[in-house]
């Protein structure tokens, strides 16, 4: 059982950069697919990037494209969000997912694929 626990969310104006941290209570998080997901108030859960287990390849919504970077520290248990050129519209709940998965080609989009999930941390970015 993987346990996930998000840190890092905060109030931020528009234009502002935040990290989120997601970390992972298993010995190993290597052999673990990661992806952040997002949902604002009233709306559905939506992806927002993954990570391959290596960490070679990545993918991002296309929303969140040249501003959110994921990355992986497997050593440390640990992944990242770093979003930058922060929107009102990025505001809403993220949250960290994990999926047993040592291909790296691939890397889903689809939330039902996860099978843990952290309780998410807030963002709020204000115009």
């Amino acid at each position: 059982q993987v346990q996930l626990v998000e840190s890092g969310g905060g109030l931020v104006l528009a234009g502002g950069s935040l990290r989120l941290s997601c970390a992972a209570s298993e010995d190993t998080i290597t052999y673990y697919t990661m992806g952040w997901f997002r949902q604002a108030p009233g709306k559905e859960r939506e992806f927002v990037a993954v990570i391959t287990w290596s960490g070679s390849n990545t993918d991002c919504a296309d929303s969140v494209k040249s501003r959110f970077t994921i990355s992986r520290d497997n050593g440390k248990n640990m992944v990242y969000l770093q979003m930058n050129s922060l929107k009102p519209e990025d505001t809403a709940v993220y949250y960290c997912a994990a999926v047993r998965s040592l291909s790296d080609s691939w890397y889903p989009r689809d939330s039902r694929e996860y099978h843990y999930w952290g309780q998410g941390t807030q963002v709020t970015v204000s115009s």
